[in-house]
């Protein structure tokens, strides 16, 4: 649990943080948000993430409520209140508080938070070295999923459903049984010597850390592709990964009923983190 919270140019403890009844972001979800990985003290991707951030703003007609050296600045003492060496940051920008109406309001400031909590590396790692269970369910989604919004309750219904089957994470199918991505991860499957995600477009978020992997994949020159699978690919694979900026590379052991390869996680599973950490760019705080 983050100690100390950013709330709109203050500094606060988490339990007195509190936001505007009519701010839009509650009522409408009318915002945006990054999730930035902390890794040894550094701020993992920072420039792609606020690259992503922007574009993000931009197709919402919004702008960012403070410079961006500002929110630099912001972070790092958030990273630092928190004593955060390896753990997380959450950044939301929401439209600002207004009267409830569907139209955007006129002369309003945007609203931004700012959160950050330590994460267990033992955590991370037992989950690695066993490999988690998949599930999946429709994709219920809104249709412009590239911009990264507040917009989460079907994500947040999909991670449910996973749950309640003891799954970690949940694959969604779009109408033709393809696979688009995970409720919060990118999906990835290793067949025939080529690792395989989903092609960049409206249906699934371009994640930070799907670019990093493939950056590193090609560095390695380990194959990979950029194409649509669906459950019966998932069979033919030997292993199974999603990506976020949480998880780093994660394999996937089980999807549903399908055992992936022999159920635990596969011999390129180090490789391709490996591949990932390489490549990664880590920003001083």
């Amino acid at each position: 649990m983050s100690r100390v919270v950013f709330v709109n140019g203050e500094y606060l403890p988490y339990e007195n943080s509190k936001v505007h009844i009519e701010d839009r972001g509650y009522q409408f979800a009318d915002g945006v948000y990054e999730v930035f990985a902390v890794i040894d003290n550094k701020l993992a991707d920072y420039d792609a993430h606020m690259s992503r951030l922007l574009r993000s703003l931009s197709e919402l007609n919004m702008k960012l409520p403070y410079s961006k050296k500002s929110i630099f600045f912001h972070i790092s003492n958030i990273v630092k209140h928190n004593l955060i060496s390896n753990g997380l940051v959450y950044l939301q920008i929401s439209r600002g508080v207004a009267s409830r109406d569907f139209k955007f309001p006129n002369n309003t400031k945007s609203s931004l938070i700012i959160i950050g909590k330590n994460m267990s590396l033992d955590e991370h790692t037992n989950a690695f070295d066993k490999g988690i269970n998949v599930s999946t369910t429709r994709d219920l989604r809104w249709k412009r999923v590239d911009i990264k919004s507040l917009n989460l309750l079907a994500p947040v219904l999909a991670k449910q459903a996973a749950y309640e089957k003891n799954c970690q994470e949940s694959w969604l199918l779009d109408d033709d049984g393809y696979i688009t991505e995970g409720s919060s991860s990118n999906a990835w499957i290793y067949r025939d010597g080529t690792l395989i995600t989903r092609p960049v477009s409206n249906s699934i978020l371009n994640g930070i850390t799907r670019s990093t992997l493939i950056r590193g994949l090609k560095k390695r020159k380990i194959k990979y592709k950029e194409a649509k699978f669906n459950l019966d690919d998932v069979k033919k694979s030997s292993e199974a990964f999603i990506t976020s900026a949480t998880q780093h590379v994660m394999p996937v052991v089980r999807v549903n009923s399908i055992k992936i390869g022999k159920g635990v996680p596969g011999p390129r599973a180090l490789d391709f983190s490996a591949a990932y950490m390489e490549s990664l760019k880590l920003t001083e705080l």
